[in-house]
This record gives structure tokens, sequence and C-alpha cells, in this order.
């Protein structure tokens, strides 16, 4: 369990006076957000259908998972975010600057229990009773005609935090497939089981969508559609369904994929891991971006060039940092694993949170990772040309290796070929292989720098002050965040 204690709500200034910001805000009880809701009963189905995902556990079912979805106050909307109980489900409802009657006056992220009070509370509002909600750093605090609710903080699952990277990292590959009416998105849902825990594959037919058994192109996949219950309360007020997917063809194994109804002011959807009893914590689609020893520097620099725009823009990152547009994302999935950056499918780009950063917790939450990184430092790899020995413990395994292409002869490879990310064996591999490239491009940077030493001096000058120019672009705001890990 991880909770976050935030030194800094928004950056000091100075202009006619000197402005400081402190861990207490500009009031005595700071608030992110403080208004109404313009679209009050499809924002309270929402907010209790992220609370349900939360609150349930998809795969083998047993007590209910405690109700703590996260919020989060951007520029100029609020999201609310949380994961099954089995961490199979990613759930999020987007209140859009059209869905919010009041300003958001500081950013921010915290994470609350929906217990009894408030999902009575929320049950009862209709579409035009008044919701007002203000999020603080430390409480969500919702008031309807049945009066004022509180919901304090809570601990954040450390699952949930993986969970957030690996689905950050698998919905970045996303793109809408399918778009049909609420009228033909009702009858899809309804015909759904809710004990369905089968793997199925939308086709767009039409108006609407056709479920198969077997992938093609052009197709999305359903793995579990009994999955999807929470979205059928707000279908009364949703105008239509898209679905986002990965790009699949004949033979594709099982996908995760994106489910999104949408109104003017709301968006709320359901990502499902590719299949029902895999939870994203597990999926291992960070740790190719994770194995770079790049990828924490990098984070550190693009953290402090993040703004709080609705949307990150990844190819602006690259001009503003230096740094080339692949290692940006391999940078944002750095920040993802601490929870500090989450996708939108819809807008097709990067969000902010502000849970937790702190690097040295990354490979504790990524086993595999720190597994790799052991075996790499013991000596355990030799590398060679097409294909690489690891010996671990007492069994030795060849990792070949062409055109970035990994694949293992160990049992976890045999199992999932590639399905759940690379083992430990091949990212062992993969990080021997990283630091014997920058070692040979470092030897050749050093061969080129005697040779322009002994030219003259002016090159050295002119480098020089090309890496000033450089230094001076990182700008940003800095906050400062510990970490305590709880029990």
């Amino acid at each position: 369990m991880v909770t976050a204690a935030y030194s800094y709500l928004g950056s000091s200034t100075l202009d006619d006076g000197l402005t400081l910001q402190t861990s207490g805000g500009p009031a005595a009880h700071p608030r992110f957000f403080t208004g109404f809701l313009t679209d009050p009963g499809a924002a309270a189905t929402g907010l209790l259908s992220v609370a349900e995902v939360a609150r349930t556990r998809y795969f083998r079912p047993v007590s209910p998972a405690s109700l703590d979805p996260v919020v989060t106050a951007g520029s100029d909307r609020l999201r609310f975010e949380s994961f099954s109980g089995c961490c199979g489900v990613y759930a999020r409802m987007d209140v859009l600057p059209a869905g919010l009657d009041g300003d958001i006056v500081a950013h921010g992220t915290t994470n609350v229990d929906v217990n009894a009070p408030l999902q009575r509370a929320l049950s009862r509002v209709g579409r035009t009773d008044p919701l007002q909600v203000a999020v603080g750093p430390d409480d969500l605090t919702v008031t309807t005609f049945d009066g004022e609710v509180v919901e304090r903080k809570v601990p954040l699952p450390s699952r949930w935090l993986r969970g957030f990277a690996e689905a950050q990292v698998l919905t970045s590959r996303f793109d809408p497939r399918a778009r049909i009416g609420v009228t033909e998105a009702r009858a899809l849902l309804n015909r759904l089981a809710a004990a369905d825990r089968s793997v199925l594959w939308a086709v767009p037919a039409g108006r609407t969508l056709r479920f198969t058994s077997r992938p093609a192109p052009g197709a999305v996949c359903l793995p579990g559609a009994g999955r999807l219950v929470a979205l059928k309360p707000f279908l009364r007020y949703a105008v239509s369904l898209t679905v986002y997917g990965p790009p699949v063809a004949a033979g594709s194994g099982p996908v995760a994929s994106t489910w999104e109804l949408g109104t003017p002011s709301l968006r709320l959807s359901l990502t499902l891991s590719p299949e029902p009893y895999r939870g994203f914590s597990g999926e291992g689609a960070v740790l190719e971006s994770l194995s770079s020893d790049e990828a924490a520097d990098d984070a550190d620099l693009i953290s402090a060039l993040l703004s709080w725009d609705p949307t990150i823009d990844v190819d602006a990152l690259a001009a503003s940092s230096g740094l080339g547009a692949q290692r940006v994302r391999d940078a944002l999935t750095q920040l993802g694993t601490a929870g500090r950056v989450g996708f939108d499918v819809a807008e097709g780009g990067y969000f902010h949170r502000t849970l937790p950063y702190a690097a040295d917790a990354v490979e504790k939450m990524n086993p595999r990772l720190a597994g790799a990184r052991s075996l790499a430092a013991a000596g355990a790899v030799t590398a060679g040309a097409g294909v690489s020995v690891v010996v671990s413990g007492d069994e030795t395994y060849h990792v070949r290796h062409a055109d970035g292409v990994f694949s293992c002869t160990c049992p976890w490879w045999a199992r999932h070929r590639g399905g759940r990310g690379p083992c430990k064996h091949a990212l062992a591999v993969r990080i021997v292989l990283a630091e014997a490239e920058a070692e040979a491009d470092n030897d050749a940077g050093a061969d080129v720098a005697a040779g322009g030493a002994g030219a003259g001096t002016g090159l050295a000058r002119g480098a020089g002050a090309a890496g000033g120019a450089h230094a001076g672009t990182v700008t940003g705001t800095a906050f400062t965040e510990t970490a305590e890990a709880c029990a």
C-alpha cells in the first residue's frame, strides 16, 4: 500500500509581490476543484460504476475489494479511475469541460473510499438534481439534496501502481475500431451475460457489431464479455459506444480492449485485460522500456518539462528535451509505473496524475526487471551474435535475438511466447547488449574528441556552447513528494 504527501500544490510566483505555495495551500482547507457537475444524473451513475468496478473481483470472486477510486483534477477536467479487485478491469470516468460548472484552481490527485453513505446519496441523484463536488488533497466532498458526504483519503494499493503503468502502455497502442449509436449499444450489451468469461471478437457490421469466435482484420477483442456489466447503468445517458483496440489479424491471440460510453460532457470507459484471469499488474508491457539505463534519468527530465495541458504532446516533449520520441515514451512509461502519467485513448494522448514517484520503487514493483538486472550484474550473460547464453541458478538458457525480436528457451517463454512481456533472461540479454552498444558509442566518441582536440580548441568551445543552450531548455514546476510504504 502507498500513500503520498505533497509539499506543493503549485509553483511559487513573483509579480507584484512574492507568493509562496506551501503544503497548506492558499487556504486552510485547499481544494483542487469546487463546483457543480452539469450532468448530475450521468455523473452520479458513472461514479457508481467506477466504484462498482473497484468493489468487484471478476475472476474467482471472493470477498469484495475496497471502493477507493483515484480522483485527479487536471487543467480543465476531472478524472475518476479504479481497478477491479482482480486488477483485470480498468475503469475511468472523465468529466469534460462541458460537465463542470466551477473552476479548477489547482492540480492534484487523491484516492478516496466510496462507502455506503456516498453510494446511497449518488443513487438518489436524478437528471436535474444538483450535484456539487469538492476535490482536495485529503478528501472528496459530495453534496446532494440528502446533504454533504465527506470521503477521506485512503491508502492506494501498490498493485494499482503497476496496473496504471501496464494499462497506459497497452492502451497507447490502441486505435478507434468502431463507433455505434446508443440504441445498438444497448441491444449489444444487454445480450451479454454477466457470467460470460469467453473470449469473443467484435466485427463492425453495418450500424452495429457482430460477435465471432475467431479474430479477423479490423476485429476488436472482447475478453470476458461479462466484465462489461458495469457499463449498463450508464446506457440511459450515453449517446454512443466507441471501441478501441490494437491491430489484429487472423490467428491473433487475445488482446486488451477499451469500451467507452460517451455523452457531450462525460466519458465512461472500461479497459479489459487480454483474458479474464489476467490482471494488468502482471502483463509485463512496461519491462522493455524500463530496462534502459537511460529511462530513470530521462524520466526526471521529462517530469520537469511536463505541463498541465489536457494532453501531453510527445513530439513537443521530444523537441524540448532533445530526446528522441521513443526515449520520451520510455520516460513516460517510467513515470507511469509510479502513477504519474496515464493514457487517454479517446484523445490519443497522455495525461497527468500526481501519485508518488520514487525511482527506486520501480524495480521492487517489477520482480522480472530486478531479476534481469541481478543476472546482468553477476556476469551471468554471455553475449553472442544472434544467440546469447544466460546461466540462472543451475540452469542454462539460450536467448535468440535478431532485429529487436527476443525469444528464450525458458519455461516462461514456452508458456507465454512473449504475450506477457519478456522473461528475465531476455531482459538481462537486452541490458547487456545495450551496455555494450553504449560503451562502443563512448569509445567512438572519445576517438572523435581526441581527433578534434589535435586540430584545435574551436570545436570543443562550440560543443560547450551548444550544450549550454540545450541545458537551458529544461524548465517546469518542481513538486516535492514523499512516498511511504504501508502494510
